[in-house]
């Protein structure tokens, strides 16, 4: 007020100067007047500023930014070094085409700015945010349709430098997740506490919690970080402390992060754990096949947006498992990338059963809880042997896969397999293996398999070749046949279908195999085909036990998923054994018969043809008894056919040059009165 008084007095002076007043004079008398009435605006604001004015201009940059509206109440900014600026009754509202309400509010938020950092370095340093009361409604309807994707402005530039931040206190915030299309319906909580004395994190720490349900299934979790984000010594880095557990599947993270904005240097331990690593796809969203009961460790990383599980070892089933996998995300492609060189140094056959949409493992393998034994039994029960669970193309088709996997050494007691090499790719849906190897003593079974999606159904093309099998490692399992010999030949595939039974069921191809020189009759009859009745099938098809095995000969046509037989012989030094008939592969039904071709009198006097008949899973092999054995005598009688000569060139590229099933073709083709020249 005085100011003002003595402001008055000043001007009314200057008023009653005379005209011989110098102009010096008079100039500072207008500077005093200008100068007042600067001071009485600056008075003003003082007395009467509000920081709420700037409210709608905060609002339209924060809406702009988030593609969403977002309301505030109040805002107040206190200058200084270190500027606080604080904000209550915030609001982020649901999209405008989603059912009304907001996707967050929260109560106050404070924020502290290291003005000076920002003038001298041009890097945002945000020392303090503490968030009273957030609370999130996350919403995602049945069509997909959801209130929590933002179409965020970004105003950062590649070279600019992410912003530096400090203390996070976050004051009883919670969550409500309900999301149709994941089957999840969950709440959650978030606060900072003070952390234990000798725990993970020093001082301050978040905690999270977690607990409803996720994809179906019962879900937990609680995550332990660092109040601290970014503003850390590099000797100390943000520290990470989750576990999760989601059905059957657990999952641990724990390790050090040193830029968690960027998730930049992580040193990370990973664990995982349950029945099925097709689990799996909800929490990673990497498509896996089905898996017996697994246990998996190894370190994670991130570098140049590529996420790393290396040096991860466990056990999956009753096999080993160790290896790397990378996620990545090459420019131009939607798909992830999908990486991994995988190793085990011994592997259960039937742990991989889930490739070929069959249920994987077995009864006796370990860690298996009761649905998964329940499982199991089931799949046993099943009167099919051939896999019918489709392949989930959709599924299939949201990565992109580059698998090198090597099985050194397989375990299977009733498998006569050495090694497994596999080499799959998945490029748009579209599945090649090139090779899928097998070893068998010093041969291999080596196959190249195509898969390719046309209008959702697989185009499949598949070849098969025999080289050089050593039928004792063949036989090797049973620990009964102690005879020699090699088998060779090639199978070829062409069919439609989603899974493994749809695939052979209208499959057309054909397959061939040979065999030279393999011990004695009784053995191979008896391991082959696991017959209790092995001397009595002998004795129906009149033929020594010791009778020694020169050659076998089979080809066989696939059409339509039917198998037919054009040509079956085992030529033994007493007698000839020839099959006829054919396997229904759409049904899985056997209808075949073994009769005998004599080479003395003595053996096929007697002889009774062996009907195989039954499934594909229970097949039935009996001597044919009564009628059905007289009308096939004379069938033996007028002769059967011998394989053809043209099957030569085929037998010498599996088993070699030099080889008994070709001499014994052109021996049987020169003196056998039955065959047509």
């Amino acid at each position: 007020m005085q100011a003002q008084v003595n402001l008055a007095m000043a001007i009314k002076t200057t008023s009653s100067v005379g005209p011989d007043q110098s102009p010096a004079r008079w100039r500072g008398i207008r500077v005093l007047e200008v100068s007042g009435i600067v001071v009485l605006v600056i008075i003003a604001l003082i007395c009467l500023w509000n920081w709420d004015w700037f409210i709608p201009l905060v609002e339209a940059d924060a809406s702009s930014t988030l593609g969403r509206k977002v309301t505030l109440q109040h805002l107040h900014v206190s200058l200084g070094r270190t500027t606080e600026i604080t904000a209550t009754g915030i609001s982020i509202a649901n999209p405008s085409d989603f059912e009304p309400g907001d996707l967050a509010t929260i109560d106050r938020l404070l924020v502290d700015v290291d003005v000076v950092a920002y003038i001298h370095r041009q890097v945002l340093t945000v020392t303090t945010i503490e968030i009273d009361h957030p609370v999130a409604i996350v919403r995602q309807l049945p069509d997909g349709a959801n209130n929590y994707t933002l179409r965020m402005k970004s105003s950062v530039t590649s070279n600019s430098t992410p912003p530096q931040l400090g203390n996070l206190i976050i004051n009883d915030g919670s969550a409500s997740v309900v999301m149709a299309k994941y089957k999840t319906n969950m709440d959650m909580t978030v606060a900072t506490q003070a952390a234990p004395a000798g725990g993970v994190v020093q001082g301050n720490q978040i905690v999270v919690t977690a607990h409803g349900t996720y994809s179906a299934q019962p879900i937990t979790g609680r995550f332990i970080g660092g109040a601290l984000l970014s503003l850390r010594d590099p000797a100390n880095p943000y520290p990470i402390d989750l576990h999760l557990a989601n059905g059957s599947t657990t999952v641990t993270l724990v390790g050090t992060i040193e830029q968690p904005i960027t998730f930049g240097g992580a040193r990370l331990k990973l664990s995982m754990a349950g029945q099925d690593m097709s689990n799996l796809f909800q929490l990673t969203g990497i498509p896996l096949p089905a898996t017996p009961p697994y246990s998996i460790n190894g370190n994670l990383a991130y570098t140049k947006s590529t996420v790393r599980f290396a040096n991860f070892h466990g056990r999956v089933g009753s096999s080993d498992l160790e290896g790397d996998l990378d996620e990545s995300h090459p420019a131009g492609s939607d798909r992830p990338l999908i990486t991994a060189t995988l190793t085990s140094h011994r592997v259960d056959l039937t742990d991989l059963g889930g490739f070929l949409g069959a249920t994987p493992g077995k009864t006796t393998t370990p860690g298996q809880n009761a649905t998964t034994r329940a499982q199991m039994a089931t799949a046993n029960a099943s009167p099919k042997l051939l896999p019918n669970k489709p392949i989930n193309l959709p599924k299939l088709n949201m990565a992109n896969f580059e698998v090198h996997y090597a099985g050194e050494h397989i375990i299977n007691k009733n498998a006569p397999l050495d090694n497994v090499v596999v080499n799959l790719s998945v490029e748009n849906g579209h599945i090649t293996l090139h090779p899928l190897n097998f070893a068998v003593g010093t041969g291999t079974i080596a196959s190249d398999i195509d898969l390719n999606p046309v209008d959702n159904v697989l185009h499949v093309k598949a070849n098969v070749d025999f080289r050089q099998l050593q039928l004792a490692r063949l036989m090797a399992a049973t620990h009964a046949f102690a005879g020699d010999g090699t088998v060779g030949g090639s199978a070829h595939l062409v069919a439609t279908g989603n899974s493994m039974a749809a695939m052979l069921g209208h499959g057309d191809g054909h397959m061939q195999l040979f065999m030279n020189h393999g011990g004695d009759v009784s053995a191979l009859l008896v391991d082959l085909a696991g017959l209790q009745m092995g001397d009595a099938v002998l004795s129906a098809l009149g033929i020594p036990q010791k009778a020694n095995i020169q050659c076998l000969v089979s080809d066989f046509t696939l059409a339509n998923g039917q198998l037919d037989t054009k040509a079956l012989l085992l030529a033994t030094t007493e007698a000839n054994i020839l099959g006829s008939g054919t396997v229904d592969l759409t049904n899985e039904t056997l209808n075949l018969a073994l009769t005998t071709e004599a080479t003395h009198f003595s053996i096929g006097s007697f002889s009774t043809p062996i009907n195989i008949h039954g499934t594909l899973k229970h097949p039935s092999v009996l001597p044919a008894a009564g009628p059905l054995a007289a009308r096939a005598l004379p069938a033996i009688g007028l002769g059967v056919l011998f394989p053809p000569l043209a099957l030569i060139p085929t037998i010498r590229l599996g088993l070699g040059d030099k080889n008994a099933c070709v001499d014994t073709l052109q021996s049987l083709h020169a003196g056998h009165p039955h065959n047509p020249k």
